[in-house]
């Protein structure tokens, strides 16, 4: 199987900048879907999951794309280079200053 390489996981660079923010755990938990059960139809290790979902790992716009479309939703739903504003934090007005 492929994914993350041998020895643990890697990324392209160590900068900050470069980090891939992504909603994968929370996009299996609405779905009900196990971390093996994702790696499974992937065709990875159930690791690269949860190193995927931790972002000890940026994936490659082709496996981006392939988790993208097991949870039919556009990549942009899935990664990102922001952080993702919180659950609680969506539609609420910005507090008075």
């Amino acid at each position: 199987m492929s994914g993350a390489p041998a020895g643990g996981p890697r990324s392209g660079s160590d900068r900050p900048s470069d980090a891939v923010h992504n909603r994968i755990a929370q996009l299996r938990a609405e779905q009900q879907v196990t971390r093996r059960e994702l790696a499974d139809a992937l065709g990875v290790h159930y690791q690269t999951v949860g190193y995927l979902e931790r972002g000890e790992y940026n994936p490659s716009l082709h496996l981006a794309l392939r988790i993208a479309a097991f949870f039919r939703v556009p990549v942009e739903v899935v990664f990102s280079t922001s952080p993702f504003p919180r659950i609680s934090d969506v539609g609420r007005a910005p507090r008075p200053g």
